[in-house]
């Protein structure tokens, strides 16, 4: 028994005697096998030499950067995606679409980027609703699936077994008995609230499920990184859902840490329903290991309008582990970078990159309207720091930077110029630029974006200004935070 005992313990002391090697070989594989930014670089090493234990235990947890095209595969865009990519850059190149729809001229180079760079079509006949209340946004999206008669697709990072989904669940089970195709797919650290018996009842039941990258030991996920982070709804191919609001009861405000959950959610009813079809099909493929359109005809998925019923021009564009370009966060750069007048930005997370912060503060120094706007509160405290740190920076460069005092703040996206906006999942964090798969409409609609920007001004009415003073008169300890929080910025 002793023997045992001395074994077990060998082994368990062995990775802390050993430590210098182990941190070195880390050090090795950071610098030549993973491309990872020097910032980035710099930062572990200086974790893994300074607090060595804590330093290894969270490169485990969230540093290793896995062979991503060996990791995700997805299915090649359809042929006639192909067609109507070809079709639109010809369109581009002949100014033709400049000259069908004039107010795009501004932003055609930003189309055409979105066209090559992941082959996200410009839809139009959209007509967009947008939702800044989760109880409004459920209310709706129930509606649409009582109404749905082919099938229903919901995507979602987060799930919670609550009130909420208690009521998602009632209707989906009744579709199901009506014959309606039902599929939930969810992420695995997302979906860890979820215990195995509900999955099991509801596939019981008809209803189609899978988990993204799921947990190894249980409900026990070790990783952290490439979650997937989308949010997704699309009912009969002619409405979709895209936005933040996960499923869980926080999010109808009725958890009382947070209180009152601001959000920004999108009903689009058109063509670019089908961009999100196609968007949920292609995870749900890689998820569940079956090629879904080999499985039902495309048109099943894939409707066209055959009614006018609106006017906006959209977008779907998404980013990921999977992508060889960060295609979010370039079109929030390349939007910046376009401003003339205003810019508008809601974030619950802002740890931007060299290249967005940069834009942003020249943008302010240039006289454009540079307006951030970031929760009051902290719900991972590190991020909240580093946030306040590069928003201290934009106050002092003349942005006009605000904290939402009415509860949480946990909408993401842009409006530039009263043009455009870029709103969805992705967060205005290197995280969500890099190792997240997250997913935008760029919505291009004068008329919308005015709207959105009315729903930011609303929002002022119940917000701080962070003003250069304040940010000045803040406390010792919060300047420690923020420097230690943006130190470990390159990892959160």
């Amino acid at each position: 028994m002793d023997m045992i005992y001395k074994t077990a313990w060998d082994i368990l002391i062995f990775p802390f005697r050993h430590l210098l090697i182990i941190n070195c070989i880390l050090s090795i594989v950071i610098i030549f096998f993973q491309r990872k930014n020097p910032t980035s670089v710099w930062t572990w090493l200086l974790l893994l030499y300074f607090i060595p234990i804590v330093g290894f235990i969270f490169y485990l947890l969230i540093g290793g950067d896995m062979h991503k095209s060996k990791m995700f595969h997805t299915k090649e865009v359809e042929d006639h995606i192909h067609e109507a990519i070809s079709s639109q850059e010809a369109s581009i190149r002949t100014k033709a679409l400049q000259e069908s729809s004039p107010h795009l001229k501004k932003y055609s180079d930003l189309i055409y980027y979105n066209l090559e760079s992941a082959g996200s079509v410009l839809t139009d006949n959209n007509r967009v609703k947008i939702f800044t209340d989760g109880n409004e946004k459920f209310g709706a999206l129930l509606e649409d699936m009582r109404n749905a008669r082919e099938f229903i697709h919901m995507q979602y990072y987060i799930i919670k077994d609550d009130v909420l989904f208690s009521r998602i669940k009632d209707i989906l089970v009744e579709k199901a008995r009506e014959g309606v195709e039902i599929r939930i797919l969810c992420d695995g650290m997302g979906g860890r609230f979820i215990s195995g018996r509900c999955w099991k009842r509801l596939r019981s039941c008809g209803i189609h499920t899978a988990i993204f990258f799921p947990p190894l030991l249980g409900r026990l996920n070790l990783r952290m990184n490439y979650r997937n982070h989308r949010k997704i709804a699309v009912i009969d191919g002619m409405i979709g859902y895209v936005g933040g609001f996960n499923v869980g009861k926080e999010y109808i405000g009725l958890d009382d840490k947070f209180g009152y959950w601001r959000d920004t959610h999108l009903r689009i009813e058109g063509a670019a329903a089908a961009s999100l079809a196609l968007r949920f099909i292609l995870d749900w493929n890689y998820a569940a290991g079956k090629n879904l359109l080999n499985e039902s005809d495309e048109e099943k998925y894939f409707k066209h309008p055959q009614e006018k019923l609106g006017s906006s021009q959209i977008q779907i564009i998404s980013s990921g582990p999977d992508s060889k370009l960060q295609n979010i966060r370039n079109n929030y750069l390349r939007l910046i970078h376009k401003a003339e007048k205003s810019i508008y930005i809601q974030t619950p997370y802002f740890v931007p990159d060299d290249a967005v912060f940069n834009a942003l503060i020249v943008a302010a120094y240039s006289g454009v309207s540079v307006n951030v706007m970031i929760p009051c509160k902290p719900d991972h405290p590190f991020v909240y720091w580093a946030t306040y740190s590069y928003i201290g920076d934009l106050v002092m460069a003349g942005a006009n930077c605000y904290t939402y005092d009415n509860g949480f703040l946990h909408a993401k996206g842009l409006i530039v110029d009263s043009q455009v906006y870029c709103y969805g999942t992705a967060n205005m964090d290197i995280r969500s630029f890099c190792l997240n798969f997250e997913v935008n409409a760029v919505v291009y609609d004068e008329r919308e974006a005015e709207r959105m920007e009315e729903a930011f001004h609303k929002d002022l009415e119940v917000c701080t200004q962070i003003t250069k003073d304040l940010y000045a008169g803040r406390r010792l300890p919060v300047r420690f935070k923020e420097q230690v929080s943006r130190l470990l910025s390159p990892l959160l």
